[in-house]
């Protein structure tokens, strides 16, 4: 039978191994918990650089170089250089009463083309709402489109609210085809009055008759000669000459031979662009 110091001490060490037994064996400072693996962080290799591809360029459309204004109108209707010193050897180009048949403005165009001129084509609004496609054909070949009046009556003897719808209702159908107004105006017959005149510098636009007549309206028919055209224009031919021409069968036929033999006498035609929109 043990004593009772043997018992204690029995006791102790019984205590000591079910202490030892109860203890979690540690992981120790190197044990790493394992994470899944979205949560590891990987190295991702850097790409390969390339090189940018060049946009293809797209084209654009040329920007219109506003033309100088080196022309003006005198009062006999003549085309003058601003600067004294400047070529008074020229001549404004300009058909009336149109529009009226394709073929005949794009033989009219073709041949301003040709000699590298531009004209006038003052036109009557009722003959504008007839063939507008022809307004545009006009605008687009680059040449002008002039206040030719909506009817082609005379605006001398008219009342002022009779001319304003003359001259507005051809501003108005004009722009609504080819989106910008007249600037020049001619009245027909070339006959107006002091109303008329002050409305259409209020609107700065540019009035004007001619000084150069072809005479080509006066032929019919019956009784057309294109040389007649011709021979009109050469006697009252002079610097500045502002020639006055309608849309028909004889002076188209007559315009390629009367802007070369022009061209032939060292005249050369202005650009209406190039002409200020004030009577000087």
């Amino acid at each position: 039978m043990m004593n009772n110091k043997a018992s204690v001490m029995l006791l102790s060490v019984m205590l000591l191994l079910a202490a030892c037994g109860s203890a979690q064996p540690s992981k120790g400072p190197a044990a790493v918990t394992a994470q899944p693996p979205s949560a590891v962080a990987t190295a991702t290799p850097s790409p390969t650089p390339t090189a940018t591809p060049t946009p293809t360029p797209v084209p654009t459309k040329p920007v219109e170089q506003a033309v100088k204004k080196d022309y003006h109108m005198n009062k006999n209707y003549d085309i003058v250089p601003n600067d004294p010193n400047g070529n008074k050897k020229v001549i404004l180009l300009t058909f009336d009463d149109g529009p009226k048949e394709q073929a005949m403005n794009q033989a009219l165009i073709d041949t301003l083309q040709k000699h590298k001129a531009k004209a006038i084509f003052f036109m009557n609004g009722y003959r504008i709402k007839q063939k507008p496609e022809l307004v545009k054909l006009v605008h687009d070949s680059g040449n002008i489109v002039g206040n030719h009046a909506w009817d082609h009556d005379n605006l001398k003897d008219m009342t002022n609210d009779k001319i304003d719808q003359q001259v507005e209702d051809v501003q108005k159908i004009v722009k609504e085809l080819i989106g910008q107004e007249p600037q020049f105006f001619r009245p027909p017959f070339g006959s107006g009055n002091d109303y008329l005149k002050a409305k259409i510098k209020g609107k700065g636009m540019l009035y004007m008759t001619w000084s150069n007549g072809s005479l080509d309206w006066e032929m019919t028919n019956q009784r057309n000669d294109s040389g007649k055209v011709i021979e009109n224009v050469l006697k009252q031919l002079h610097n500045g000459s502002n020639i006055l021409m309608h849309e028909l069968p004889w002076t188209v036929k007559a315009l390629d031979s009367l802007l070369t033999q022009l061209e032939e006498k060292g005249y050369t035609f202005v650009d209406p662009n190039a002409i200020e929109l004030e009577m000087k």
